[in-house]
């Protein structure tokens, strides 16, 4: 499979301009590193991440995925999440293709593709790369080089893109963004509740109510689908938001009482545990580095 990878390390590196560059095909985005980065906290939205060389980990909760060459990583949830590049080089540099999922375009294709079981699994997964997602991906990389094609021409490679993704290991779980009936569509009316209000305190009863579920299943589901308790992705929430207001105000106590904390030695605490650096220290690294950067799904 490496070998295959080829022609899209040529249009990748050929087309990036950074560590992160947005291409003119919509929701289409390469990343490159030259070395190894820090761990870095970020929220990653629904996507799909082909890695054409190197290697990244991301931190989901309390499970750590890696993703190489050989295989491709796909978030079905917005997930609080810590993504790292572990193998990089100037001579062999990280190159990754990541791709925003659009429900209403995976909606599209569902009359297509067989109905498959809905397994309990978690809302994000590694799986093989396949020969016949690579072409599909080639197909739409070579675009970048004829951009007066994009308009016409992008949304059906997207299509076969995403129809391979459904026919894969990942389909079922992918099926279920788009099925209102479905576990992740009602976990996800929860999310974006919790996303809207993180700086509230919040009642998993409210939240099953939201998910049209009872407060234990929705607490177990909530669990399986994103490794980690509302609760905890509600803090993850908070401290990702302080995180960006100290770097602009420099205001740690301020910021601690404007995403919900009532305690700011409790705020420092696990802001320093997120993070690895209390609040005022990090922010000035933050405004010295691009370690930021690194978050970014891909």
């Amino acid at each position: 499979m490496p070998h295959e990878l080829d022609p899209l390390r040529e249009l990748a590196l050929r087309h990036a301009t950074g560590f992160r560059t947005d291409t003119a095909i919509p929701q289409l985005s390469i990343m490159v590193s030259p070395q190894p980065t820090e761990p870095a906290v970020g929220l990653y939205r629904p996507m799909l991440c082909l890695v054409l060389q190197g290697a990244k980990e991301a931190t989901i909760g309390g499970q750590v995925l890696r993703y190489d060459e050989s295989c491709y990583f796909v978030a079905s949830l917005d997930l609080p999440a810590s993504g790292r590049v572990v193998e990089a080089s100037p001579e062999r540099p990280y190159i990754c293709l990541a791709f925003a999922i659009d429900p209403d375009h995976l909606a599209e294709l569902l009359p297509n593709v067989p109905l498959q079981t809905e397994p309990q699994a978690p809302a994000f997964a590694v799986s093989p790369v396949t020969g016949e997602l690579v072409e599909a991906w080639l197909r739409l990389l070579k675009l970048l080089d004829s951009p007066t094609d994009i308009p016409v021409l992008a949304p059906l490679r997207e299509r076969e893109i995403l129809y391979r993704l459904l026919q894969g290991p990942q389909g079922s779980t992918l099926r279920q963004i788009v099925r209102r009936d479905s576990r992740l569509s009602q976990l996800r009316r929860a999310i974006a509740w919790i996303k809207e209000h993180f700086h509230e305190p919040i009642r998993v009863e409210t939240l099953a109510s939201l998910a049209g579920m009872s407060p234990a299943t929705f607490h177990r589901q909530f669990k399986a689908a994103t490794a980690m308790s509302p609760l905890q992705f509600q803090k993850n929430l908070r401290l990702q938001e302080a995180r960006r207001l100290i770097v602009a105000t420099q205001d740690a106590a301020r910021t601690a009482f404007a995403v919900g904390y009532e305690s700011p030695s409790q705020f420092s605490r696990e802001y320093a545990r997120l993070f690895g650096l209390p609040p005022a220290r990090d922010a000035a690294r933050m405004r010295g580095t691009r370690a930021d950067e690194a978050a970014a799904i891909g």
